[in-house]
C-alpha cells in the first residue's frame, strides 16, 4: 500500500520541527515543511511537508505535497502465537503424563484414554492431577525455598490445571498480546511477558506458600500494566487519550475484582500487574510528536529546528521505573528464599486475594494428618482421603510437616 498522503496544510507553527531542502539554482523556492501528528492507534508517522512555488503560465499556484519519512513499522505477530501453540502443547503433555485411568477409576470423559480427565471432585476445570502439575513444574513455595528449584516460578506460567483454564488465558493473550506484538515488535513483548510471569510468581509465593499454583496470569496481567504505562509515557501522541485512559482503568479493575473470588490466586495477577505497569515505562517509550530522526530525511535536506527524542519526564519515569522494578524483583527473592511470609508483616493482605461473603469462605479447608516417626522416616497418612506419603526426614519443622500434609490432602 502506498504510504504516502496528499494533504492541503496551514502555515506550520513556529514551534513545529521544520526540514528545508538545501539551495539549488534555479529551483522553485520550496515553503517550511512541518511534522504531522501520529494516527489514531498510535502508530509512528513523521510527515514532511514540502511546498513549492509553480511559475508555470497556470497562474502560479502553490503546491503541497506530504511525504512520508519515518513510516508506520507494523511487526508481523509470530511470538504470541508461538507461545499459545507452547501453552497448549504442554496442557497435552501434562494429560498425557496424567493418565488419568491408570491411577483413578473415576475419570471424567473415559473415551479420551489417557488424556482423560480427573474426577470433576479433584479437578472441576477438566485437567491433570495436582500431583502431575507438581511433577511438570507448578509453583512450590516449599521446593523453591527448601529444595532450590527457583525455576518453577517460570515455568509454572506454562502451564494450566484445566481446559477451562487454558481457554480463559489463551483467549485473552491472543486479544491483546497480538495487537501489542505489531506494534512493538516480539522482543519487547516477550520481555515483558516472561518478566511479568516472574513477577507475578514471586508475590503469589510471598503470600500464598500452601499447595501450587500455576497458569498465565500473572503474565497477561502484566501485558495489561504496559498498556497502561505505555499510554501515560507516551501521552502527548495520542488522540482521545482521557477515553482511551478510563476505558484501560475500567477493564483492569473489573479484572483485578474477580481475583478476589476464592481459589483464585489474584496475588499473581496484582504482581504481573505492577511489574509489567514499571516495565511498560521501560521497554515501551515512544519518540515524541515532532521528533525527526536525521536518517529518515531525505538526501539534500537539513533539519532546521530538531526536537528530542524524548521528553524529559519519559526519561524520569524511565529511570524510576527500571530502579523499582530491579530493587523490588532483588528483595522479594530474598525474602523468598529465607522463607518470609508476609502474611505474617501484614494483617489485611489476605483481602487482596479473597473477600470473605456470606456465599462463600476465603478459609482453606484444613488438611489433618496421622504422622508415625520410624528412624530418619516420616509416615504422613491424610485423614479426608485416606492417602499415605514416606518422607526423609532432614530438619523438618512443624510447618514443613503440615506443608507436606496439605499438599497429601488436596
Amino acid at each position: 500500500m502506498d504510504s504516502r498522503i496528499e494533504i492541503k496544510v496551514t502555515n506550520p507553527k513556529k514551534v513545529d520541527n521544520v526540514v528545508h531542502p538545501k539551495a539549488a539554482a534555479a529551483s522553485p523556492a520550496p515553503s517550511q515543511p512541518s511534522v504531522s501528528s501520529p494516527s489514531h492507534g498510535g502508530q509512528e508517522r513523521r510527515l514532511l511537508e514540502e511546498e513549492g512555488q509553480s511559475h508555470s503560465r497556470r497562474g502560479g499556484q502553490q503546491g503541497r505535497r506530504l511525504m512520508n519519512v519515518m513510516p508506520s513499522k507494523n511487526w508481523v505477530p509470530w511470538l504470541i502465537p508461538a507461545f499459545v501453540f507452547a501453552n497448549v502443547l504442554l496442557f497435552l503433555i501434562s494429560m498425557f503424563i496424567n493418565n488419568c485411568p491408570k491411577n483413578s477409576g473415576s475419570c471424567v470423559a473415559r473415551f479420551l484414554g489417557r488424556f482423560s480427565f480427573q474426577p470433576m471432585k479433584e479437578n472441576p476445570l477438566l485437567g491433570p492431577s495436582a500431583a502431575t502439575l507438581e511433577k511438570m513444574g507448578a509453583l512450590d513455595v516449599t521446593k523453591i525455598v527448601h529444595e532450590h528449584q527457583a525455576w518453577r516460578m517460570i515455568t509454572c506460567i506454562w502451564l494450566h490445571a484445566g481446559v477451562f483454564h487454558i481457554l480463559a488465558n489463551m483467549l485473552s493473550l491472543v486479544l491483546i498480546g497480538i495487537r501489542l506484538e505489531q506494534e512493538f515488535g516480539f522482543v519487547r513483548i516477550g520481555l515483558v511477558y516472561l518478566i511479568s510471569g516472574f513477577g507475578g510468581s514471586l508475590m503469589s509465593s510471598l503470600f500464598i506458600q500452601y499447595g501450587i499454583s500455576v497458569g498465565a496470569s500473572g503474565a497477561l496481567f502484566g501485558l495489561l500494566g504496559s498498556m497502561l504505562s505505555e499510554l501515560i509515557t507516551n501521552w502527548t501522541i495520542y488522540a482521545n487519550k482521557l477515553a482511551a485512559l478510563l476505558t484501560l482503568i475500567f477493564i483492569i479493575v473489573i479484572n483485578l475484582a474477580m481475583g478476589l473470588l476464592p481459589h483464585v490466586d489474584n496475588f499473581a495477577h496484582i504482581g504481573g500487574f505492577l511489574s509489567g505497569f514499571l516495565l511498560g515505562f521501560v521497554f515501551l517509550i515512544r519518540p515524541q510528536f515532532g521528533y525527526v530522526s536525521k536518517k529518515h530525511v531525505p538526501p539534500g535536506y537539513i533539519v532546521a529546528s530538531s526536537k528530542p527524542k524524548h521528553k524529559p519526564y519519559q526519561y524520569v519515569l524511565w529511570l524510576v521505573s527500571l530502579i523499582l522494578l530491579i530493587a523490588g524483583l532483588t528483595v522479594g527473592m530474598i525474602m523468598l528464599l529465607r522463607g518470609v511470609n508476609l502474611n505474617d508483616r501484614c494483617s489485611w493482605c489476605h483481602y487482596l486475594s479473597c473477600v470473605p461473603t456470606k456465599s462463600w469462605s476465603c478459609k482453606s479447608q484444613q488438611a489433618y494428618c496421622e504422622s508415625i516417626e520410624y528412624g530418619n522416616q516420616l509416615n504422613l497418612t491424610c485423614v479426608s482421603n485416606g492417602k499415605t506419603g514416606n518422607y526423609s526426614l532432614s530438619g523438618e519443622n512443624s510447618s514443613q510437616i503440615q506443608q507436606l500434609c496439605y499438599k497429601l490432602c488436596s
